[in-house]
């Protein structure tokens, strides 16, 4: 077989290559597996280590490169040499310093298309997960809670639900987020700075020299995660606005609609605001540098549920118990409502705790189980207690139970394995069995939701829990420190900090918020107004028109 003709300017190692490669195959021999390996080999030196030049081009080689390689001089490629069919070939060394003065050129694109790939996801993952948590507010927690009451005032309790997450999306979006999240460029222990006010800071903004929008962004602590502050801030404005919706179960059937209103809003600027600065925004109780190493909060446990479980107690007391309440059977009045907002509570929950890992990561995976089982094992408690002392387990304590299972995992989701979720579950799902059926009544207040049996009494366990069970193999937020008690950590002594500085400020500045409200505009309706149903009194509708 006669070899084909090799161009001038290869070189001699790479021609005697090739020519045994083709000598060896032009044999009458079986293909032999090394044969097949040499030709493979040639194939990806010849496609790979030749460039074509169409236009004058100056290649130098790269030290690193040449230090194997033969020297080769700068040469020049003209136009006015290229051959007859019209191309000009490099030799493989000059094209291999072309490639090695781009790799990180190359690199840098891709480490860059990475990054951005990454930004987008976690980006993609948050603002699901801020959907997930409204869709908790409306319909979640407005059907839970209203099929509680009774019908007269079921539109009440909807009202309220919508229009305070309404208004409380506004503060945030005015000073809110500013208050719990921004630094003022110098740490504050106690509250946040003025950065963002009116979303400065957190908008986009136009560059005058890149001519390009500016998107500014968040960055995790250890700066491993990225997204848009957009994403980080309409996230947390979920958990803001909330707060006070869960608040209202405590007063519901008897608290003045705008009295109300100007309660959470003070509510959300002077207890929300701190308490989430303190634990979040790098205060005197966040970790590791808070009061007794600061204390790990993953989703809420006690920025949202003990804050605003132990300010409702405050407020149910304040207010007083309902007309007839111990006296007059109150039963609630659509227990479908509760059991489908119940389900609905449990979906969105995914969102409150698994989009804290604000990117669609691990940490989130390990919180979404750990929610789901939390939730399971609840109900499961719940029932158990129902069954043993009524014969016979109900719709609404199996709700109940499942909300204290979520409840109680929200501060550990991230930082717990899934097999201790269910007992954070299972603990929760009985211990506010007994405060909502035992403590309440022998206490004297009337909770009439249960606001703080549930979201209080559960928070406040499961802060306990987190300082027991939390580890670095789940969130290594500690950076190799150990955490929970029983990995041999120093977390629980911030967890019980945090708890007692969380439920005194909550239950002190909330006294003196509502003694204002009620001064000034009042905070509960007369008592006719109360007999003939807050829907017809304070909104004049009707929740059940039969013609």
């Amino acid at each position: 077989m006669t070899p084909p003709v090799m161009h001038a300017q290869e070189t001699s190692s790479f021609h005697r290559l090739r020519l045994v490669s083709l000598e060896w195959f032009s044999e009458t021999r079986p293909v032999r597996l090394d044969c097949l390996l040499v030709f493979v080999v040639v194939f990806i030196w010849q496609s790979g280590g030749w460039v074509r030049a169409t236009q004058t081009a100056e290649i130098s080689t790269v030290s690193t490169a040449s230090e194997q390689l033969e020297p080769i001089d700068r040469e020049q490629v003209d136009l006015g040499e290229i051959a007859e069919n019209g191309r000009t070939e490099v030799p493989w060394p000059n094209a291999m310093a072309v490639s090695s003065e781009s790799i990180m050129t190359t690199l840098s694109q891709i480490a860059k298309g990475a990054n951005s790939a990454a930004v987008a996801a976690n980006n993609a993952w948050i603002l699901t997960c801020a959907a997930l948590v409204f869709f908790m507010i409306a319909p979640g927690l407005s059907l839970f809670y209203s099929g509680l009451v009774r019908k007269k005032n079921v539109l009440s309790v909807f009202i309220q639900c919508l229009f305070l997450a309404s208004v409380m999306s506004v503060v945030w979006a005015l000073y809110g987020y500013s208050l719990a999240f921004s630094d003022g460029r110098v740490v504050n222990p106690w509250i946040g700075g003025l950065d963002y006010v009116f979303l400065v800071g957190v908008s986009s903004t136009w560059n005058e020299v890149t001519h390009s929008s500016v998107t500014p962004m968040w960055y995790s602590h250890g700066n491993e995660i990225t997204a848009s502050r957009f994403s980080h801030m309409v996230f947390q404005g979920m958990f803001f606005s909330i707060s006070p919706v869960i608040m209202c179960g405590a007063l519901a059937e008897r608290v003045k609609f705008h009295g109300m209103v100007a309660f959470s809003i003070l509510w959300g600027t002077f207890v929300y605001c701190p308490i989430a600065h303190w634990i979040w925004g790098g205060g005197i109780l966040s970790y590791p540098d808070g009061l007794l190493g600061g204390s790990l909060d993953f989703a809420g446990g006690a920025v949202v549920h003990i804050s605003a479980g132990v300010s409702a107690l405050i407020a149910a007391i304040v207010l007083g118990p309902r007309l007839g309440f111990g006296k007059d059977p109150m039963p609630p009045h659509n227990l479908t409502y509760t059991a489908i907002g119940a389900a609905m509570l449990w979906f969105g929950w995914f969102g409150f705790n698994a989009g804290n890992a604000m990117s669609a990561n691990s940490v989130a995976a390990n919180a979404f189980v750990a929610t789901h089982l939390a939730a399971a094992a609840g109900a499961i408690g719940w029932w158990l207690l129902e069954w043993r002392s009524r014969g016979k387990p109900t719709v609404l304590g199996v709700s109940s139970g499942l909300v204290a299972g979520l409840v109680c995992i929200t501060p550990a989701a991230g930082f717990v394995q899934p097999m201790p979720s269910i007992m954070f579950g299972f603990v929760a799902g009985i211990g506010c069995y007994y405060a909502c059926s035992l403590c309440k009544h022998w206490a004297g207040y009337d909770d009439s939701l249960d606001a703080f049996g549930i979201h209080g009494i559960a928070g406040i366990l499961g802060s306990i829990l987190t300082g027991l069970f939390a580890t670095r193999a789940c969130n290594n937020v500690g950076k190799g420190q150990t955490l929970g008690l029983l990995e041999g950590g120093t977390l629980f002594q911030g967890q019980m900090a945090s708890i007692v500085v969380v439920v005194l400020y909550s239950c002190l500045t909330s006294l003196v918020l509502l003694k204002i409200v009620d001064w000034t505009i009042g905070m509960r309706v007369s008592a006719s107004d109360e007999r003939q149903g807050l829907d017809v009194q304070q909104h004049g509708e009707e929740g059940y028109i039969f013609l």
